[in-house]
């Protein structure tokens, strides 16, 4: 733990981290991040399936980059919950815990005698998370929790994209990741009300929920007037709900976003006399196809440094849309100070395995929250954890 923050918020708190792949080794992960000690309990044979399910094929010292990045700064505790002295070892550690987070299927941890309700017998105290696909009830509720599934189920495909494009999937783990957050959120709430009325209790979300909490402004607005409806604009508009000039455009030699702004204004800034006759907001909805398409051939004979320089003067929302090179790149990156580097020793003793990824995105006391502590090898902690809480008792 960096000696940059003391005491970090959840320093003294412990997590028993169950659950597999993302999204709950991720609530694990940003719990640990704020200070809590999480031990993962995982199979002695195999571990934790993320271990081998590669992020872009890349494995470093036998493990997947994702799992070294949402497993980072963890001990590992094998175990076989089907085997009755591993489960009673994990019973003590349940009773000595205050977090457990878990992420199986609607049934299986309560199959194995660690449900909610069987814990807090043992743990009354317990802050018990749940992370599900899709909820324990209702005709889903079996499906597989995946990510693209849960996005997919939403609807949230339909809203990127044109008219003419088919469902477009957002291209990371979203479901995962805002599930993870939304986890962590409800872990650290249930503690504060443990800290003030020594009460416990279930923390429960779902991938599908956080997805469908993304989308609470159209979700509204369907429920309120059932005419609203996802109806994409045309090629380079960016949002099923907003008029022209909203949207991503061509240049020179990258692309460029516009965000809200007047469209008659725009055009007597740019030189495009063509866009000053649309005085009417109305028809910024109205001729939105004419409008963007007279923007992107417009904007396309000028480099984008060249139109950032004559929008930015003038104040109007607009952004380069960067690639993943010119973003890692640029000074500004650089000046959120959003990479760290975690490291453990090579399993062949040539070293220590070291890797770039990003920190937690908050700071505490204006300082950023990093952690050089790398993720564990399966069952690397059993002993020591075995002596400290279960041999001393």
């Amino acid at each position: 733990m960096s000696d940059d923050i003391a005491p970090r918020p959840l320093d003294g708190i412990l997590v028993l981290d169950f659950s597999q792949f993302l999204a709950g080794p991720m609530a694990a992960m940003r719990l640990g991040d704020l200070g809590a000690r999480v031990i993962k309990i995982e199979r002695p044979k195999g571990g934790d399936i993320g271990r081998s399910l590669a992020f872009a094929g890349i494995v470093e010292d036998g493990d997947t980059l994702s799992f070294h990045i949402t497993n980072r700064n963890k001990q590992s505790f094998a175990a076989d919950l089907k085997n009755d002295d591993d489960l009673a070892d994990v019973r003590t550690l349940v009773a000595k815990a205050d977090v457990i987070i878990q992420n199986f299927r609607p049934g299986i941890m309560e199959r194995l005698g660690l449900g909610y309700e069987a814990v807090r017998v043992i743990n009354p105290g317990i802050v018990y998370a749940s992370i599900s696909g899709y909820g324990a009830d209702g005709p889903w509720k079996d499906r597989p929790g995946q990510d693209l599934l849960a996005q997919s189920i939403s609807g949230l495909p339909w809203l990127n994209g044109s008219v003419d494009d088919p469902p477009i999937p957002v291209g990371i783990a979203l479901a995962d990741i805002i599930t993870s957050i939304h986890t962590a959120h409800g872990v650290t709430a249930a503690l504060l009300r443990r800290e003030r009325t020594g009460i416990g209790g279930q923390v429960e979300t779902s991938l599908l929920e956080s997805m469908l909490d993304l989308q609470f402004e159209l979700l509204s607005a369907h429920l309120t007037d059932p005419s609203v409806q996802v109806r994409r604009g045309p090629r380079n508009t960016a949002h099923a709900f907003l008029q022209a000039p909203y949207g991503t455009y061509p240049t020179a030699d990258g692309y460029i976003a516009l965000a809200m702004t007047s469209v008659p204004a725009l055009g007597a800034l740019i030189g495009l006399a063509s866009l000053e006759q649309y005085v009417d907001p109305d028809t910024w909805w109205s001729e939105q196809a004419a409008i963007t398409r007279a923007l992107a051939d417009h904007l396309v004979s000028r480099p984008t440094a060249e139109w950032l320089a004559i929008l930015d003067a003038a104040d109007v929302w607009c952004a380069p849309v960067l690639t993943l090179p010119e973003l890692v790149e640029h000074e500004g990156f650089a000046a959120m100070n959003m990479v760290q580097s975690i490291r453990r020793p090579a399993a062949d003793g040539s070293g220590d395995v070291t890797i770039r990824t990003t920190r937690a995105p908050v700071r505490f006391d204006g300082t950023p929250l990093t952690n050089a502590a790398g993720a564990p090898r399966i069952g690397e902690h059993t002993e020591s954890i075995r002596h400290e809480f279960i041999e001393k008792g």
